[in-house]
Order: structure tokens, then C-alpha cells, then sequence
């Protein structure tokens, strides 16, 4: 494999800390708090989260010591650490960028939501519990005040990333990662004091298989790679600003466990309260911005508030350290492929990314374009989340353990033996047989079954796209 021979020089992260702290922020985002709890609350509780937290231990910690090792070994972004090695392999690097600027036609708009809300519990939506539901509906059907609220989180990110990665990044990381634990922490301890909790605890970590079917299996692993910012370039670009005496394997412990540890105080900040007030878990994509508010507006008085404040800050944190890595795909793409600066490359981007935002958040009031009967809002998601993430994680996993060599790898990941790895056989064993498989069984399962929704159609029109770009790819 090719080291970069790029003479510009290189950003790199200042500190250890400052790594994992961006790492874990790009793992935690919505995928933990909005995505993590509706989605276990679709899927039958229990049963869900024992299957994603197979995945997380099993595939997850695999992909991303994988992404990692990539990443710093070439010094690239997505497309140029395939690219380097072997110009057919490419593709894996397009679907990377490509997945980061389709969840970024979504995320800000979810994002600037979190933002919004801060603003309406600060100005009295508790005082009307009746009316939450009626107002979060009536909301991002406006076809103007989410606009305002996605291009105002849209901007600070572009805040961030333009800073670099030491300079903004890293120092955001730093900051932001330890108020949301904080954050998190103390809702769910008031969450777990009320009577009845609990039942949330018993349908959140008591599995009930019954209810288990190829969605479910789709939706744990899907949960998986966009909750730990797999499969879409994040990690190899993060892996790309590595120093080489980082402890890989010890890092991608780290950013996994403390991602997975976020998930699952979500979800006990959650449903305890919920089946203490009797509501339903649900609830679907507007569990946090319905269900949520309701649970602290029934708390009353200025605890209820504040909590609800705490709450939707630690959100919008998430949400923010999760999009900025995001940003930063695209915006390394443009910069050691492309030669732009850094403030060209964010504007592009962001500039891109804002027109699909607009289209996503405008399918939400029933306006624009649709696919299938499916919004803009739906069909990015959808790929994303039920495509392009599994299946750039297989195909990662296919050209580590078949096209690259077996003791580049050991050496990268061990830093010439000087870092011990008992388990790397077992780790480059699934790498190389079980994960690709794994993943293909469970994709081909979801997509067959996403036919009776209404959906396969869309998820083949994912992997036509993937074709498409494995083609493409050969022109590069």
C-alpha cells in the first residue's frame, strides 16, 4: 500500500484525548438519542437492543479498528485510501462521501429541530402539554421556520469544521462530549426515581425473540452503522489524522463503548418515564420531540424545565459532533483529491448539502418531489441507514482481509508489534469471512421483506447506485 507523498502538509490531531473525544462525538449524535429509542421502540424493545448490542460487539468494534487502520496506514480520506491501494476499489470511498452528503440532506434538518426546541421550552411549550403533539407536527410541516432553524445548525457547523481539525474539531470534541454524558446522566436518574419505571427498564433489557423478523435484524444492524458513523468515511478520514504511535485497538474500545454507553442512557432516560406516565414507546420519529416534552412538562415546575433544557442542549451537542465529521468527508475529499482549500471545500459542501436539506425538509409538509410515494426526507434515510452504510461496511471489510496483506494490517494495527493484540487472528477472521457474509444475508433479508412496505424498490435503487459508482470508480 501507498503512503501519502502529498507534500502539503497534513492536519493531525493535538492530543490522544482530543481524538477520541471527536471520534466518540462523530459515533454519538441522533443515532443514539433520536434514532436509537423510537427504533427500539418500533422493534419490540428487549429483543432489539440484544441484537444491536451483538452487532456493536461483533461487527462494529471490527469495522472501525478496519476504518482506523485504513486511514492512518494511507494518510487519505475515503476515496484516496482505496484509491491509493487499488483505483478499482474506489467505489467503497465514493459510497463513503456519497452516504455523508445523503445524511447530511437530512441530518441539519433533525439538527436545527434540536435547536428549535430549546428555543420553544424556553418560551412556554411546556405551560400546554396538550398541545405538544399538535405543535411538533405543525412545525416541520411549516415549509419555512424549520428552513431557519436547519440553516442556522448548518452554520455552526460550518463554524467547526472550517476551524480544522485541531483547531475546531478537536476542541469542539473536547468541550461537547462531556457536557451530553453529564447531560444524559441526570435526566436518566430523575427518570428512574418515578413510579412505575420499572417497566420502561423491563421492555428496554428484557428480550422477547417472538416479536424478532428480517426488519428487526435490518433495523440492529443499520441502528449499529449509523450510531457508530460506520461505513460512511468518517473513521477512515478521522484514522487519516492519526499519529502513529496511537493505540488503535485501545481507541476503537473506547469510541465503541462510549457510543453504546450513550445509547443506552437514552434509552433508560426514556422509557422508564414513559411507562411511568403511561405512554406509548412507539412512537416513532417523533418520540424525542413529542414524547420527551411531555414527560417533563408532566414533571411540572422549574426541575420539569430545566431538565427539558438539559435535555434538548445535550441533543443538539450530539447532533452537532456527529455532523461535523460528517462535513469533514466530503470537505478532505475536496482537499486531497480535488486540491481545494479548506474554506472552498466547506462552503462547496455545505452549499450542496443545504439544497438537499431543503428538499428533505419540505417533503415533510407533503411538498416536492417523491420516489415511490416516499419523500426526500424518507429516501435519504432509507438509503443511508438500510444501504449504503452495511453495505460500504462489507465492502471495507472484503478489501482489508482480500486485498490488502494479512501482516501490513497486523503491523498497522500493533505499530510494528510494539502494541499487543491477542485476538487479532479472530479480529481478521471475521474481517475477512463472517462480517462481509453476515451483512450480505441480512441486507438481501431486508430488502426482500422491504418489498411488502413499499420500500424494496427504493433499497434496490441503492445498490444500483453502488454499481453505478463501482463503474465510475474505474475512471477516476
Amino acid at each position: 500500500m501507498v503512503n501519502n507523498t502529498n507534500a502539503k502538509p497534513r492536519d493531525a490531531w493535538g492530543s490522544r484525548l482530543g481524538f477520541i473525544m471527536a471520534a466518540a462525538g462523530s459515533a454519538v449524535g441522533l443515532g443514539n438519542i433520536w434514532k436509537f429509542p423510537y427504533t427500539a421502540g418500533e422493534s419490540g424493545g428487549g429483543a432489539f437492543v440484544a441484537i444491536y448490542l451483538f452487532f456493536v460487539i461483533f461487527i462494529g468494534f471490527s469495522v472501525m479498528l478496519t476504518e482506523f487502520a485504513i486511514g492512518r496506514k494511507t494518510g487519505l480520506s475515503a476515496v484516496g485510501a482505496f484509491k491509493s491501494t487499488d483505483r478499482r476499489w474506489s467505489f467503497v470511498g465514493i459510497m463513503g462521501v456519497l452516504s455523508g452528503l445523503l445524511i447530511m440532506g437530512f441530518y441539519p434538518v433533525v439538527g436545527g429541530w434540536s435547536i428549535a426546541y430549546i428555543y420553544k421550552i424556553a418560551s412556554g411549550l411546556l405551560s400546554t402539554p396538550e398541545a405538544i403533539g399538535d405543535s411538533f407536527g405543525g412545525f416541520i410541516s411549516n415549509p419555512v421556520q424549520p428552513l431557519m432553524w436547519m440553516a442556522l445548525y448548518l452554520f455552526l457547523n460550518i463554524l467547526i469544521v472550517i476551524r480544522g481539525i485541531s483547531g475546531g474539531i478537536e476542541k469542539a470534541g473536547k468541550i461537547l462530549m462531556p457536557l451530553l454524558f453529564v447531560i444524559l446522566i441526570i435526566v436518566s436518574v430523575k427518570g428512574l426515581t418515578l413510579p412505575g419505571s420499572s417497566e420502561g427498564l423491563k421492555f428496554l433489557f428484557s428480550p422477547d425473540f417472538s416479536v424478532v423478523d428480517s426488519n428487526v435484524v435490518l433495523a440492529a444492524l443499520g441502528q449499529a452503522f449509523f450510531s457508530l458513523s460506520l461505513g460512511m468515511g468518517a473513521m477512515i478520514t478521522y484514522g487519516s489524522y492519526l499519529k502513529k504511535k496511537e493505540n488503535l485497538v485501545q481507541n476503537t474500545a473506547m469510541v465503541t463503548a462510549m457510543d453504546t454507553g450513550v445509547a443506552i442512557l437514552a434509552g433508560i432516560a426514556m422509557f422508564p418515564a414513559m411507562f411511568a406516565f403511561g405512554m406509548e414507546p412507539a412512537a416513532g420519529p417523533g418520540l424525542v420531540f413529542v414524547v420527551v416534552p411531555q414527560l417533563f412538562a408532566e414533571m411540572g415546575g422549574m426541575i420539569g424545565l430545566l431538565l427539558a433544557l438539559l435535555f434538548f442542549i445535550g441533543l443538539s451537542v450530539a447532533a452537532l459532533t456527529s455532523s461535523v465529521s460528517l462535513l469533514e468527508v466530503v470537505v478532505s475529499y475536496l482537499i486531497d483529491e480535488k486540491g481545494m482549500k479548506r474554506p472552498t471545500a466547506v462552503i462547496s459542501s455545505s452549499v450542496v448539502m443545504a439544497s438537499l436539506c431543503v428538499l428533505a425538509s419540505l417533503s415533510l409538509g407533503g411538498v416536492g418531489p417523491t420516489l415511490f410515494d416516499t419523500g426526500a426526507f424518507d429516501i435519504f434515510d432509507l438509503l443511508t441507514d438500510k444501504i449504503f452504510l452495511a453495505v460500504g461496511g462489507m465492502f471495507i471489510c472484503i478489501f482489508a482481509g482480500w486485498r490488502l496483506k494479512r501482516d501490513e494490517l497486523e503491523k498497522e494495527i500493533t505499530n510494528d508489534g510494539e502494541v499487543s493484540f491477542p485476538l487479532f487472528g479472530l479480529w481478521y477472521n471475521l474481517v475477512k469471512f463472517v462480517i462481509p457474509g453476515l451483512i450480505a444475508i441480512v441486507a438481501i433479508a431486508g430488502i426482500m421483506s422491504g418489498f411488502d412496505s413499499g420500500k424494496g424498490a427504493i433499497m434496490v435503487m441503492g445498490l444500483v447506485i453502488i454499481g453505478l459508482a463501482a463503474l465510475f470508480s474505474k475512471k477516476l
